[in-house]
């Protein structure tokens, strides 16, 4: 499935669409919505955190969040991550980490 196309018909579908900005504010949420699932799943912090499918629910929120801003400024996730991958393997290769602040 391709991500993009996948985020696009569902919100050509339920006529969604808004700027990026708003997008943005749903994101936010929706990242939120992760941190507190997984700190549920984790007893907050007490245990290891294991997955289920409340997480899973989340994961795709925020994916499908993610998307809907991608393609509201015409960025094809798949070469956004393909590029992103890229720079961390060449900071690996200069500095020993994938951090941008060594």
């Amino acid at each position: 499935m391709h991500l993009n196309k996948a985020a696009r018909e569902v919100v050509d579908m339920y006529k969604l669409e808004c700027p990026p900005e708003i997008r943005f504010m749903d994101l936010a949420s929706e990242v939120g919505e992760l941190g507190k699932a997984l700190l549920k799943a984790s007893h907050y912090g007490k245990m290891p955190c294991i997955s289920n499918e409340n997480i899973a629910e989340e994961i795709g929120d925020v994916i499908f969040s993610l998307a809907c801003i991608a393609n509201t400024l015409d960025i094809d996730l798949e070469s956004a991550m393909e590029a992103a991958i890229s720079k961390y393997k060449r900071r690996h290769d200069i500095s020993g980490t994938i951090g941008s602040g060594v």
